[in-house]
């Protein structure tokens, strides 16, 4: 590429502008256009000088001195920024196309799934950091201590890289980790997802099958053998390459607290649930073949706190706790709420769910959801109807949800305020309060609730 200047269009997205970010440092010249820029990415854009001048599309930011132009998946084909880079011959990139331009050289490890994906990314990046070893990486979460979740360096030989199946962009519509081409790949679980776009499970699983095909020659599969359709389709006689099984490691719990139960000794950990025992275990064979040793993996792993918005602790005292987690899918949820029964056994357990992603509110993907937090002693299920309008979906009757979720008892809920109520009724002395969501329960203060539900 002659010049450096890489234009954005729609640089607000999340991966976008810590793509944008990561370039930026990096000594390249970024601009950017979008028709709407959300907190966090337009403070984060802002304070770098990156925010665009005005919102909205304008075909004239395109010109010659541009070495390519990166397109996200908020812009349509009919974009006119598009159409003039495209007129102009310039190089047009989705981020993943672009992020393997830039690590095709390099030993790329792509972790994909349904769940978990997220904090094993999170794992591997935090135990190679804690080596010492220097690497590329592409995350999908805020993590401690890093401020940007994109870097690129010319110096490192490893990219870590979290594999989402969302599709691309307008131009690449093709799930975003098929374009990676991993040395190594992981799948940690497959719950279908992303209705609107995979109309059934089959298509989605497919979508898997494809990414075990994108795997480079000689390149390695780890897989989660305790899910029934990863070990399937891992273990299939169609698959040539090296393939590396795991499932939960031995572990007990004490207090509250999971200790690990490993060769050298006992691990005391800061997360917990089986799903994340499990996630920890792909992370730790991730690891090893990247040359770290085990001994090394569980000294690294027992410093490790979580990723953001992962089963994180936003409140509590020796009674009462708040948690707060991002699951928002039907095998998530029941993952989330399982692991903190198995954490508090002797506690009541309050969990509270916000429909809010396209597939949760959609008549034909509802049914999904039965028996899901049956592992709650009280159930609370909020949605907002400004959300199900935005994505212009047909109101949900509230007794449609109840039937969804298979329990008599699940509250309906639609008013930010009046969960704040619902969560505090009838809580027990010990009692754990879990909030799910992959939205923000229709702006509710999630600090201000904690205190409410502790006091």
């Amino acid at each position: 590429m002659s010049s450096n200047q890489v234009h954005f269009i729609a640089i607000g997205g999340s991966a976008m502008h810590n793509l944008a970010i990561a370039l930026h440092q990096q000594g390249f010249e970024v601009t950017g256009s979008d028709d709407e820029i959300f907190e966090p990415s337009r403070s984060r854009l802002d304070r770098l000088g990156l925010m665009p001048d005005k919102l909205g599309w304008d075909p004239f930011r395109i010109h010659n001195g541009i070495s390519a132009v990166i397109l996200g998946m908020h812009a349509r084909m009919d974009n006119p920024e598009l159409k003039r880079a495209q007129e102009l011959g310039i190089p047009v990139f989705s981020y993943p196309s672009y992020f393997y331009e830039r690590t095709k050289d390099k030993t790329r490890v792509v972790i994909g799934g349904s769940h978990g994906k997220t904090t094993i990314t999170s794992m591997i990046v935090h135990v190679l950091r804690k080596a010492g070893v220097e690497f590329d990486y592409l995350v999908g979460a805020q993590l401690e201590g890093f401020d940007c979740m994109v870097k690129l360096s010319d110096k490192s030989k490893v990219a870590i890289i979290e594999g989402d199946e969302y599709l691309a962009s307008a131009l690449d519509p093709v799930p975003k980790f098929h374009l990676y081409k991993p040395d190594i790949a992981l799948i940690s679980g497959i719950a279908w997802d992303h209705i609107n776009v995979f109309k059934t499970f089959e298509s989605y699983v497919d979508q898997f099958r494809l990414f075990i095909k994108a795997i480079e020659p000689g390149g390695k599969l780890v897989y989660c053998k305790e899910d029934e359709e990863v070990k399937t389709i891992s273990e299939d006689k169609a698959v040539t390459v090296q393939r590396v099984g795991y499932g939960i490691p031995k572990h007990r719990i004490e207090n509250g607290v999971t200790i690990l139960e490993t060769t050298s000794g006992d691990v005391q950990l800061q997360v917990f649930g089986q799903h994340n025992l499990q996630n920890m275990e792909g992370a730790r064979h991730v690891c090893h073949l990247l040359g770290i040793g085990d001994a090394e993996f569980n000294a690294a792993i027992a410093s490790f706190h979580g990723a953001a918005k992962r089963l994180e602790r936003i409140g509590g005292n020796a009674q009462r706790m708040v948690f707060k987690d991002f699951a928002h899918s039907p095998s998530k949820l029941k993952a989330t709420v399982q692991a903190v029964r198995e954490q508090f056994p002797g506690r009541q357990l309050i969990a509270c769910m916000e429909l809010h992603t396209f597939s949760s509110l959609s008549e034909n993907f509802l049914d999904q959801y039965a028996g899901c937090m049956d592992g709650a002693d009280r159930a609370i299920v909020f949605y907002d109807p400004h959300a199900v309008q935005l994505k212009r979906l047909p109101p949900i009757p509230p007794e449609r949800i109840q039937r969804a979720f298979a329990r008599q008892d699940v509250q309906v809920m639609n008013d930010p305020i009046a969960v704040i109520g619902a969560v505090r009724e009838g809580r027990k002395e010990e009692a754990v309060l879990l909030m799910m969501s992959s939205g923000n329960f229709g702006g509710l203060d999630l600090q201000a609730l904690s205190e409410a539900f502790i006091a």
